[in-house]
């Protein structure tokens, strides 16, 4: 059902991949909306579980978008050193295919809600639970269940 990488000695393996998803903070995210137009939007995201979450306000184009179509991409840049000298880009990239949903449970919500709190305020439990209370999960949890990832880098870059 995927294609395979055309450019096979650039593909990463699954713990370069695995390792990029972990470190990097932000990515786009491709739905289809209601009138089968492409939507991207960026998002800081975590990446856990083999699942990527992400949180959203309850309502709009994103949220739309994932009830009209749930199958959708994410794409993180990790590597984009342009080398103008060479005319090229020495790049790294990941990209996921999988299906987005709006999380129900408020289980798995409140496990994602910590994940992203951990991620971007590391050690800071308290704050982070004043700032849950304070908020009233006034937000909701999209979680990104992967099919498949790829993940490709410049040729200059392969390791010989």
């Amino acid at each position: 059902m995927f294609h395979k990488m055309r450019r096979f000695k650039q593909e990463l393996n699954q713990n370069e991949i695995e390792q990029i998803l972990q470190l990097n903070t932000s990515g786009v995210l491709a739905l289809i909306d209601n009138n089968g137009y492409p939507y991207s939007v960026p998002l800081s995201y975590v990446y856990t579980n083999g699942k990527i979450y992400f949180h959203s306000a309850k309502v709009g184009h994103k949220i739309n978008a994932i009830k009209n179509c749930k199958k959708a991409t994410f794409c993180i840049i990790d590597k984009d050193d342009v080398k103008p000298e060479k005319y090229t880009t020495f790049y790294k990239s990941v990209i996921a295919f999988g299906n987005a949903e709006i999380v129900t449970n408020i289980k798995e919500t409140l496990f994602a809600i910590k994940e992203l709190g951990e991620k971007y305020y590391p050690n800071h439990t308290n704050e982070l639970q004043k700032e849950l209370e304070k908020s009233k999960m006034a937000f909701l949890i999209i979680k990104f269940d992967i099919e498949h990832m790829t993940g490709k880098q410049a040729i200059e870059m392969v390791k010989q």
